[in-house]
């Protein structure tokens, strides 16, 4: 495993994830500054809004959820999968978040909003979901990246969040955003390509998780952070990883590191992240838990996040953890935007 063959990258993927990611801080600008201007109906008594959203999509929409919590006085949900929920009527703002336009669960969710008379929003860059709100006159924002869907992260989160914003839900975020846009351009500069195993801590992350299945344990207010770092691991790398939360894992996840104990002590990696804006009774369960999985021999590592708003926070982590994810992908010699998996699944599902 060499992760400084810039030659084998090449030849490994194919469709040059690098370059997506290197391009992400630029994405969020761009998205941001997009949603800054594009055309918005007037909602009026809104009660709760429901997201719809699957997989990418899904966690652009968390991370903007997250990030409007502090602020936003109505109740918010993201549905993964079919069906609305009960309560969502004409008081509801049903937004339709699908980057292709064409996820199943989110046509179904924006047919029922229609049926139950909730106001509809629709973020896509096209597809039948884009097709059907023009043919409708619903009122939607279609953007346009020339990329893959899972690197397109800062699409659903940008415009979600600046939907918030522009409506008059939450305070305008823009000087967070720019942090971020900066955060992630000072970062690159230690986790890029071009910078050695030797002083890249994104390789060496990726170096630890090889061989092994890969526990990312995260705050209440990272956990769409800890979910990308997972489905990032999956789809570039094709390796199996999942996620916790705290508090919630002190209360479980905690006690189950005793059998089996020789996959438990060799074939596993829990990777803890923190950051300033951490809840200190969250700080001080991930510190305890951590310490717990040392002293049961269980590999451990801790990632900080950088910069000072939990939006900044949030965007330094996504980057470090795309990186991570795609030297795991050249550790592992996977091309990471091979996705065979997925596309039998579609295949046999129509």
């Amino acid at each position: 495993m060499n992760l400084d063959d810039l030659d084998l990258f090449k030849r490994l993927d194919t469709k040059n994830f690098l370059a997506q990611i290197d391009g992400l801080p630029n994405q969020l600008n761009v998205a941001w500054n997009f949603a800054q201007t594009a055309p918005l109906a007037n909602f009026d008594g809104l009660q709760n809004i429901v997201i719809s959203a699957m997989g990418d999509s899904a966690t652009g929409a968390d991370l903007a959820a997250v990030s409007a919590a502090p602020s936003l006085r109505l109740p918010l949900s993201v549905l993964r999968g079919y069906s609305l929920p009960a309560y969502a009527d004409e008081k509801t703002l049903v937004v339709c978040v699908s980057h292709s336009g064409n996820s199943e669960e989110v046509l179904a969710a924006f047919e029922s909003a229609q049926k139950n008379g909730c106001k509809i929003f629709v973020i896509s860059s096209g597809g039948e979901l884009t097709k059907r709100a023009r043919e409708q006159n619903i009122p939607h924002w279609t953007f346009t990246y020339d990329g893959a869907d899972t690197m397109a992260l800062a699409y659903p989160f940008a415009l979600t969040l600046s939907l918030f914003a522009r409506l008059g839900l939450i305070p305008d975020p823009s000087a967070e955003v720019a942090e971020a846009v900066r955060v992630m351009e000072n970062s690159k500069a230690y986790i890029v390509a071009e910078m050695t195993a030797a002083t890249n801590p994104a390789k060496r992350y990726a170096g630890q998780l090889v061989g092994r299945w890969v526990t990312i344990v995260a705050p209440e207010q990272l956990a769409p952070v800890a979910r990308r770092w997972k489905t990032q691991i999956n789809q570039l790398a094709k390796s199996a990883a999942n996620f916790e939360i705290v508090p919630e894992a002190t209360h479980n996840t905690l006690i189950g590191t005793v059998n089996p104990s020789a996959i438990l002590n060799a074939q596993t990696m829990t990777i803890f992240m923190r950051a300033k804006s951490d809840h200190p009774r969250n700080h001080l369960r991930s510190d305890l838990m951590r310490q717990a999985f040392m002293l049961e021999g269980l590999n451990t590592d801790v990632i900080e996040a950088r910069g000072d708003s939990l939006i900044a926070q949030i965007w330094s982590l996504i980057l470090f953890g795309d990186y991570l994810a795609f030297y795991l992908a050249m550790a592992y010699g996977a091309d990471p935007s091979e996705e065979e998996a997925f596309e039998n699944l579609k295949r046999m599902l129509t």
